[in-house]
């Protein structure tokens, strides 16, 4: 990952064994200072053990680790790299005490003096918005308010990098929308180094500045969450991060960056520079396909269709439409748009996207 920051943390061919078997083998990964990487996959895809081989909880089979560009390998080497870390898990953990003296466990440990102490837990319960529960034993806090006071213990100590394993999992979205805000202020704010682990994508692309996909142990594409999202490397990278529509098809025609693509009998128009013969994957968002009430509406893309609607779906915030374009395709509306276009079951539709929105991957 480039940008001006200087880098932070770097593995080079890190591989961990379990029983025998491989469960992480990552050929490159550098995090700059001040950036905030988010590791996602489906369970076992190897988050945890990436997150317990770069805090030295587990013993990597090879490779090495690099802090600020200095090599990770005798144990007071690894004992001074420790004490800039600090991990929030998606249980709060808590002592059964104060939030105060929560807050000011870890500062306590490294034998900071009391008004700097006191100092130090007044600003991060500031932060987190939680100053007023500064008295109240940890016991008596809701699910919110013990994360909030999890990540001013870890942050008060002022750390290089935080590690984040899950920590909004176990949160009610109301809840986990005012701490995402929050830490995201907060981690600009302080500058802090950031690691975090999700299977969650929509949190990843709230606070990251990079996003590493992983599978199988290891990291299948790594950039920027726009890159990520709408610029797969492969099909699975694509299916996990929500592109609803993967079509396979062959190109019959490339002229002047327009690639004219047969998929199940029909023609696309997509941007690409694939060779005539080239079999590939034809990824579509759904938040890119416009339907209309009428085949003759007007409109600036390429690809054109009469669909009908197979099935409407809510998802909360919008509904998913599941169409027959003579090909599957998926479409995200909103409430409005399905009232105003008075959407239903066995209707026919028009459906569009743009040549730009289609993401070619040369199929396997």
């Amino acid at each position: 990952m480039s940008n001006n920051k200087p880098s932070i943390l770097a593995v080079r061919n890190l591989i961990v064994e379990r029983a025998g078997a491989v469960v992480l083998n990552i050929h490159s990964l550098e995090i700059n200072a001040g950036d905030l990487l988010s590791l996602i996959g489906p369970n076992g895809a190897g988050k945890s053990s990436l997150f317990l081989a770069l805090s030295f909880l587990i013993k990597n089979t090879g490779g090495e680790i690099f802090f600020h560009g200095n090599r990770i390998s005798t144990k007071e080497e690894i004992f001074n790299y420790r004490r800039q870390l600090v991990m929030v898990f998606q249980e709060p953990l808590l002592l059964n005490t104060t939030v105060r003296e929560n807050i000011a466990a870890g500062l306590k440990l490294r034998h900071k003096p009391a008004n700097e102490i006191e100092k130090s837990v007044d600003r991060y319960a500031s932060m987190f918005g939680i100053s007023h529960l500064l008295d109240r034993s940890a016991r008596a806090l809701s699910g919110g308010e013990a994360q909030r006071t999890s990540l001013a213990r870890a942050l008060a100590i002022e750390p290089e990098i935080v590690f984040l394993d899950e920590p909004f999992a176990s949160l009610d979205q109301p809840t986990k929308e005012s701490l995402l805000a929050d830490l995201q202020q907060i981690l600009c704010r302080t500058k802090t180094t950031a690691i975090m682990a999700t299977h969650d994508r929509n949190d990843a692309l709230r606070l990251s500045d990079y996003i590493a996909v992983m599978n199988r142990g290891k990291i299948v594409q790594l950039g920027m969450p726009e890159d990520i999202m709408n610029r797969p490397a492969d099909e699975f990278v694509a299916s996990f991060v929500g592109v609803e529509t993967v079509l396979r098809g062959e190109v019959k025609e490339n002229k002047d960056g327009i690639n004219i693509i047969t998929v199940a009998g029909g023609n696309l128009e997509a941007i690409g520079d694939f060779a005539p013969g080239s079999h590939v994957l034809c990824c579509i968002r759904p938040e890119y396909v416009t339907l209309a009430a009428a085949a003759g509406a007007s409109t600036s893309a390429r690809n054109v269709y009469m669909a009908r609607i197979e099935k409407i779906i809510p998802l909360g915030m919008f509904y998913k439409v599941e169409l027959d374009a003579g090909f599957p395709l998926i479409s995200y509306v909103t409430s409005t748009s399905l009232d105003n276009l008075s959407l239903d079951a066995g209707q026919n539709i028009s459906a569009s996207f743009k040549a730009t929105a289609i993401h070619l991957i040369p199929a396997r």
